[in-house]
Parts: C-alpha cells; sequence; structure tokens
C-alpha cells in the first residue's frame, strides 16, 4: 500500500492506494469516529461492491443510498435522495459519509457531508480511474444546473481517501479510458517527465499492469496534492487543475451531460487549450501536436462535437467558474509542464480555435 498525504494544516487526510482496500476493514474504520455510517453508491457500483463494504463495518448503524448512475444525474433533485435518507434515519452530527463510486457519486457525497448538520465527516472510496486521479481529491463537491457544471457546491475535504485499484478491473475499457485524460492533464500542466513517461507506457496503464497503474494513480495524487495544499479554495495555483476543462465544460453541458463522459469532454477540451496556446505564439507546435497525439493514441476523442459551433462555444463558456468580473480566464501552456491561467488573450485567435474542429493542433 502507498500513502500520500494533503497537507492543509488541521485538514490534511491520507490517500491510500493499494490493491484489495475495500476489504481491510480497520483501515476504513480508523476514520470513522461515530457508529453512524451512510454509504452512497449508485446502481451500476451498488452489485460490484456494496455488500464488501457493509461487510466490513460490523459494529456500525449502516444506511445506504442507491443513486442513479450518469452525470446527468448530478443535480439537486438528486441530491434530496440523500438527505432523505441522513433525515428519516435520524442520523447525527457524528455520522460518517462513505462515497463509493465515480466522480459523480463523490462530489454529491461531498456536497451532502458539507450541508448536513452543517458539516459531516466523509471519507471517498473512488472506484474509476478518473475518480482515484482526480475528482476524489481535493475537496471539491457539488452539483451541476442546467445552465453550467458544478456551479452549486462547496469546497469540502474528506477525512480520507481509500483507493482500491482492484476496482478498476470491473471498469468498462470506455470509462478506463475517460479517466486517462485526467492523468495526461498532469503530465500537460505541472509535470513534463510524468508526459514522456505516458508517451512511452501509455498502452500498460490501460492494459491494468498493476505496476503501472499504482505509478500513474500514486504521481497523480501527488501532483494534484501539491497543487491543492497550496491553493485549497483557487484563489489562484490550483485553477491550473481546471486545463482543458473550460472547453470541456462546455461540451458536456451543450450534450445536457448525456452523449459525451467528462474524460472524454475534457481530451478535446486540452487539445483546444494546446491549439489555442500554439496560436498565441505560447506553445511550439511540435508540443501541441504531441498533446493531441497522445490523447488520440489512448482512444480519446481530439475533435469537438461537429454540431457545435463557435458561438455555442462562447455562450457556455461565459458561464464557466472562471470568468471574474466578465472576463473569461483560460489554463493555457508555456510548454508541457508548465500551465498558467489567464484573461489576456485574442479573442479573435480564441474564435479560430473554437472553429478549427478537424484542424486543431496543426
Amino acid at each position: 500500500m502507498r500513502v500520500q498525504n494533503v497537507d492543509l494544516g488541521e485538514r490534511s487526510y491520507p490517500i491510500y492506494i493499494g490493491d484489495g482496500l475495500l476489504a481491510q476493514s480497520d483501515l476504513l474504520k480508523s476514520h470513522i469516529a461515530g457508529k453512524q455510517v451512510l454509504i452512497v453508491t449508485n446502481e451500476t457500483v451498488a452489485p460490484l461492491y456494496l455488500d464488501q463494504v457493509v461487510s466490513t463495518l460490523s459494529g456500525f448503524q449502516v444506511t445506504t443510498v442507491i443513486l442513479p448512475d450518469g452525470e446527468k444525474y448530478k443535480n439537486l433533485e438528486v441530491l434530496n435522495r440523500i438527505f432523505d435518507q441522513l433525515l428519516t434515519k435520524k442520523h447525527n452530527r457524528s455520522t460518517t459519509l462513505l462515497a463509493l463510486g465515480g466522480g459523480v457519486v463523490g462530489d454529491m457525497t461531498g456536497f451532502a457531508a458539507a450541508s448536513y448538520q452543517r458539516g459531516v465527516n466523509f471519507i471517498q472510496l473512488p472506484t474509476t480511474l478518473l475518480a482515484q486521479v482526480d475528482s476524489s481529491v481535493g475537496g471539491k463537491t457539488g452539483v451541476n444546473h442546467s445552465q453550467g457544471k458544478n456551479m452549486i457546491g462547496a469546497f469540502y475535504q474528506p477525512e480520507a481517501v481509500i483507493i482500491d485499484t482492484s476496482t478498476l478491473a470491473s471498469l468498462p475499457e470506455r470509462e478506463l479510458k475517460a479517466g486517462f485524460a485526467e492523468v495526461i492533464k498532469y503530465g500537460l500542466i505541472c509535470d513534463e517527465n510524468f508526459f514522456a513517461w505516458l508517451q512511452l507506457n501509455y498502452q500498460s496503464v490501460l492494459n491494468l499492469d498493476s505496476d503501472a497503474l499504482i505509478y500513474v494513480i500514486e504521481q497523480s495524487c501527488r501532483n494534484k496534492a501539491e497543487v491543492v495544499a497550496q491553493d485549497e479554495r483557487e484563489s489562484g495555483l490550483r485553477a491550473i487543475l481546471n486545463f482543458g476543462h473550460t472547453f470541456g465544460h462546455a461540451i458536456e453541458t451543450f450534450q445536457e451531460y448525456r452523449d459525451w463522459l467528462h474524460g472524454e469532454a475534457v481530451a478535446v477540451g486540452m487539445v483546444m487549450a494546446a491549439d489555442l496556446s500554439y496560436r498565441l505564439g505560447l506553445l511550439s507546435l511540435d508540443q501541441a501536436q504531441q498533446t493531441k497525439a497522445l490523447i488520440a493514441a489512448a482512444g480519446l476523442p481530439v475533435i469537438p462535437p461537429t454540431n457545435m459551433d463557435a458561438q455555442q462555444f462562447a455562450e457556455l463558456m461565459s458561464v464557466d467558474k472562471k470568468v471574474l468580473d466578465g472576463h473569461l480566464r483560460l489554463v493555457l501552456l508555456h510548454a508541457i509542464g508548465r500551465a498558467f491561467v489567464t484573461s489576456d488573450f485574442s479573442a479573435d485567435k480564441l474564435k479560430l480555435t473554437l472553429s478549427s474542429g478537424f484542424h486543431l493542433c496543426q
């Protein structure tokens, strides 16, 4: 088992990474303070892992809630199902919520924990690669709105993140590839050596090689933990973790959170961000093409939806969380491994990127 720490003073917590961790009762119990536990999962994950987690919690008062699976259900209406169960079963302030599932389950459970009785403990048990390398770490919680993604939420840190790599064996290939987009992101924004390693070893990760998986999860978590420790509430540096996300969120909102997975939208968003960086004279053409090539080699999309035009992109990007005082801020690249946030860019160059489609990074 590997252990990473997110250093946030009194809100610091460990990230455990290893095979078979969901079955380690003592590990899970060591982070539960009271006697009441609510496990939040979804219809896909519940048949696979819910009984196993319940069995590790002997001696606790365990309640479960099973949500529908999918980004389109990440909303206030479905969130209320968690509050309904907490109130019906009379959970008190010493309760602990367990988020057993992917990013949607983790975000909603964390937001419920932040809100219920003004804050109760929760633990992340991520079962998808995307959640394991990204969304389970850092304390971003929330739900979507029809007008924008993750516009309603809170910064709220878990007590621990327990990553059982064996759960990836049950993950559909498309979901695995979508999670790999977030892995590539860390190389692009802050770790050039990691990006180079991924160029040589991406197939081992997608083939679920145990050593390769543990390495990419550990390295991704380390990179994210270092950024979060410096900027917990995204007042500056942490925004680089959104590389590709402003473009990607626009795609997801346009598709009404239905047709594309989050990681697929982010993959295209990273290609678009690399393209704009190149058009602005910041990133070399070679590195822009390397970015696109690795994303394509991993089996991820590299062109936006063909039915989405530049005007639709611009309108949806204008309600992104990174808009400040009416100015859109984007995460761009000076080079692979060197991301920065700026609102100082040519609107004409952005329009070219938004309308390039098949011709990105050329």
